[in-house]
């Protein structure tokens, strides 16, 4: 079964100086070495860490056509940061992966099922 183990942290408090900061530098070791026993043990599938939601662009669909705007499309006390797309025999062992997952001060992982991707893609 394939998961995606998406990464909710809140990038002021735990970042505070941004990609310039130890606290940054730390963590990105951190997934480098995560990212290194998930790929041994065969159950990376691919995954991403992503930039400051502040860089982010939001195209908003209504019916009355499509906008776009600057930044993400909540304000939230967490942001994604990132993911990892795994493939485990089940649940138990996708949260088993989630449990050692790096978090810098205090966040969330949240784990979801991918859906099945059709034959030849």
């Amino acid at each position: 079964m394939q998961y995606a183990l998406l990464i909710y942290e809140n990038e002021a408090e735990s970042y505070p100086d941004g990609e310039a900061g130890q606290a940054w530098q730390d963590i990105l070791a951190a997934h480098f070495a995560f990212g290194g026993e998930l790929a041994q043990s065969g159950a990376m599938r691919g995954g991403a860490g992503l930039k400051s939601s502040q860089l982010a662009t939001t195209v908003k669909v209504t019916p009355e056509g499509r906008t776009v705007h600057d930044g993400p499309f909540a304000e939230t006390r967490e942001q994604l940061g990132g993911l990892y797309m795994i493939e485990v025999p089940d649940l138990d062992a996708a949260i088993a992966w989630a449990k050692k997952l790096p978090i810098a001060k205090r966040g969330s992982i949240e784990i979801r099922p991918l859906l099945p991707t059709p034959e030849g893609l």
